[in-house]
């Protein structure tokens, strides 16, 4: 098949047909498994941070409620414990399913991607037909 003219303002402007490469490109899906293993590593630990920090926040304002015995004379490492158990709880959480902003995303994240090597792909097949 012989070179295609295109009709308008690019009428002098030669494509050539599709090869093999330029046809993989346009069929490019999502990065290797690694990449989305890294992706949904990533959102799971972030919501079980962000559970953590909320469960945290709730345990202390509901500790001092006004009327309640205050423990002053506590244990120094309290709140430490209180933190870890509270980041543990989070992560418990998220392994069970979460509240859903890891599977949000995730779902961001792969979009955004697909998108972007789409456009990697049309400018790499553009630039290989010049």
């Amino acid at each position: 098949m012989a070179d295609i003219s295109l009709l308008g303002a690019n009428s002098g402007v030669a494509i050539a047909p599709l090869t093999p490469n330029t046809d993989k490109l346009l069929h490019q899906v999502r990065s290797s498994g690694t990449e989305d293993a890294k992706i949904d590593k990533s959102a799971n630990d972030f919501e079980s941070i962000l559970l953590g920090n909320w469960l945290q926040q709730a345990e202390q304002s509901f500790a001092s409620l006004p009327g309640g015995d205050g423990d002053e004379d506590g244990d120094s490492g309290k709140d430490q414990f209180q933190g870890i158990a509270m980041q543990a709880l989070g992560t418990s959480l998220t392994a069970s399913g979460g509240i859903g902003i890891a599977k949000m995303i995730v779902k961001n994240l792969h979009k955004a991607e697909d998108d972007e090597g789409a456009a990697t792909a049309k400018k790499q097949i553009v630039s290989a037909q010049k």
